[in-house]
C-alpha cells in the first residue's frame, strides 16, 4: 500500500502558463521525491502597461511517501 501527500505550489514565467508548470514541478522535484502528478488548480496573470509581464499558477501536487 502506498501514501501519498498534496503540497500546494505557485510557479511564475514571463514566457507561458506551460513554462510556469515545468518550472514549478523541476523546483518541486529538487525537494520532493515520487511526484506523481499536479492539477493547476489557478492560472493568471500580472498585466503591466496593457501587456502581460508574469504568468503564475497555483498547482497542486501530489506525491508518494517513502516506506
Amino acid at each position: 500500500m502506498s501514501v501519498a501527500r498534496v503540497s500546494e505550489i505557485s510557479a511564475t514565467s514571463g514566457k507561458s502558463f506551460d513554462d510556469a508548470v515545468a518550472q514549478g514541478i523541476a523546483r518541486a522535484a529538487k525537494t520532493l521525491r515520487n511526484i506523481k502528478s499536479a492539477w493547476v488548480k489557478d492560472m493568471n496573470v500580472k498585466v503591466e502597461n496593457g501587456k502581460i509581464a508574469h504568468y503564475r499558477v497555483n498547482m497542486m501536487v501530489t506525491f508518494v511517501l517513502d516506506d
